[in-house]
Parts: C-alpha cells; structure tokens; sequence
C-alpha cells in the first residue's frame, strides 16, 4: 500500500506544476504586450508600467555598412510615445520564444514596425524581463532593424 501511495501523490500534483509556468508564460507576454498596445495607444503612462526601475534599450543596425549598438534611453521613448503625433506607432509581434527561470524571462519576438498603415522596419526584439513585487517587468530590450528580408 505504501508503495502506491507515492505514484498516487505524484501524479495528483502533476497539474499543479504543470499550470504554474503557463501561467507565469501568459503573464510575461501580457506585460510585452500592454508596453506595445501603450505604444499604439500614445499612452506613455500604460508603457512605463511596464518597465522595471533602470531598464535599458538597445538598438543593432548597420549603417555604412558597420554594425553598430546603439543605446536607447527609455525615459525618452515614453516620453516620444506620449507625445502627440499622427500616426499610430504600431509594432506587430509574435512570440518565438519565451524562457523563464524564476524571476527571469527571456522573449524572442519577431516583428514588423508601422506608422500607421504604412511598414517602416522589421526585425526581431529580445525583452528580458524580471518578476518583481508588482510583476513582470521589462528590464532589457535589444533589437535589430532592417527594411528587407523580415521573418
């Protein structure tokens, strides 16, 4: 009998596990995905919700043909994304990859960038992002840009 008890337990469990890093996937892509409805949104306040405290911004591109990795300030892009403008910033994801260990996440998301209906770039982003108190939140965002040969 004993020896039956402990399968019994295992496998009564085994839900449990299972249901706790879907639920911690879903929430990692919903704060990815309220930082980019803020952007469509103009809402500067509903991206900066979703950052964590002294998160940092990188951009790789070419230019001349030399690689080259540029810093992005965040304060200056809530700040650019609160900014009155006419079109709509509206960068389309799909989520590739999503890796979490503990307080860590690590997301994979091609995307294609348009202002308003009209396509600017594409490329492909990789957020880091940490569980804190209040959630998860962006603490990096290193992206490549292109204008050719998406996805």
């Amino acid at each position: 009998m004993k020896h039956l008890l402990l399968p019994c337990l295992l496998a009564a469990a085994a839900p449990a596990f299972a249901q706790k890093p879907a639920n911690e996937t879903e929430a990692v892509k919903r704060t990815i995905q309220t930082f980019f409805e803020g952007m469509r949104k103009g809402d500067s306040t509903m991206v900066r919700a979703t950052l964590a405290p002294g998160a940092v911004f990188h951009t790789i591109s070419t230019k001349g043909g030399q690689i080259q990795l540029r810093p992005d300030n965040p304060a200056s892009f809530v700040k650019m994304v609160g900014t009155p403008h006419q079109e709509v910033y509206d960068e389309r994801i799909t989520f590739d990859k999503v890796l979490i260990d503990a307080n860590l996440a690590s997301v994979w998301t091609p995307y294609e960038f348009y202002l308003g209906n009209t396509f600017s770039h594409c490329g492909y982003n990789s957020f880091q992002l940490v569980k804190l108190a209040e959630g998860w939140k962006i603490a990096h965002v290193i992206d490549t840009r292109r204008k050719e040969k998406c996805k």
